[in-house]
């Protein structure tokens, strides 16, 4: 007992450098503790933190796939309508190119003896037809016209007389421009369409069941003017050219504006 008790006194560096140890093993073991202890609770965070995460992530994954997917559906339409210009049912002053979308104006027009007879072809008037009917939808296409002071675009019966021009009839609704003013027209009554200008390309949409045929500012997308009537027979989008060119663009979106 005396030998250990006068070691540690005779030797007070060496107490202290052991005392200061066993202090320094006391502060290690209680930080580790305390790490240990730091660590459990933030694993016990982590992992509640963890739950929330995933408790809410497939509620949060449907409130941002949501609106883009109403976004989508808002701006698609039913069907895109797709037509061409019919070459069976251009008057022979009337050439089509771009693959049968476009029409220019040919003042000679072709020799009628090397145009072929056909019952559809238009006779005393400038004027196609697209190829495709309509019988039911909503349905949206765009014209440019250049170099052109006479024109009229619009829907036609199918079956409308060959021998007339379009807006002349019961069976046909177009709106028109001559001596630089816009007019609608069917059965030959006019109605002037004003705030329109002379622009290079509007719009055509046509709603069957609704019964309207409205021209379309396509720059800031809305109805400029609408004909009403009862469709009944199968429709084709129609094109009446006294000059210049027309270019027929289809297969478009309704623009949201519209809708």
């Amino acid at each position: 007992m005396l030998l250990w008790t006068g070691w540690c006194c005779s030797s007070p560096g060496l107490q202290g450098q052991k005392s200061g140890s066993f202090h320094n093993r006391q502060q290690h073991v209680i930080s580790y503790r305390g790490n240990m202890a730091m660590a459990i609770s933030a694993a016990r965070f982590c992992l509640q933190a963890e739950r929330t995460v995933f408790s809410l992530s497939p509620g949060l994954r449907r409130s941002v796939s949501m609106p883009a997917r109403a976004r989508f559906i808002s701006t698609s339409t039913a069907s895109n309508f797709q037509f061409r210009l019919d070459e069976h049912t251009a008057h022979s002053s009337l050439d089509l190119f771009k693959k049968d979308t476009g029409i220019i104006y040919r003042m000679m027009g072709l020799d009628p003896t090397q145009v072929q007879d056909n019952p559809k072809r238009f006779r005393e008037w400038a004027v196609v037809f697209g190829d495709s009917k309509i019988s039911s939808g909503r349905h949206y296409w765009e014209v440019t016209v250049k170099k052109s002071q006479e024109f009229r675009l619009g829907v036609a019966e199918a079956q409308m007389s060959r021998d007339e021009c379009v807006g002349t009839n019961s069976s046909s609704w177009v709106f028109g421009y001559a001596q630089r003013k816009w007019f609608a027209m069917t059965n030959s009554k006019v109605v002037p369409v004003t705030l329109v200008g002379k622009p290079d390309r509007v719009g055509i949409l046509l709603d069957f069941e609704a019964g309207v045929l409205g021209l379309v500012n396509v720059e800031r997308p809305c109805v400029i003017h609408a004909l009403r009537a009862q469709f009944k027979a199968p429709l084709c989008p129609a094109f009446g050219l006294w000059d210049g060119e027309l270019l027929t663009h289809s297969g478009l979106e309704e623009p949201e504006g519209l809708k």
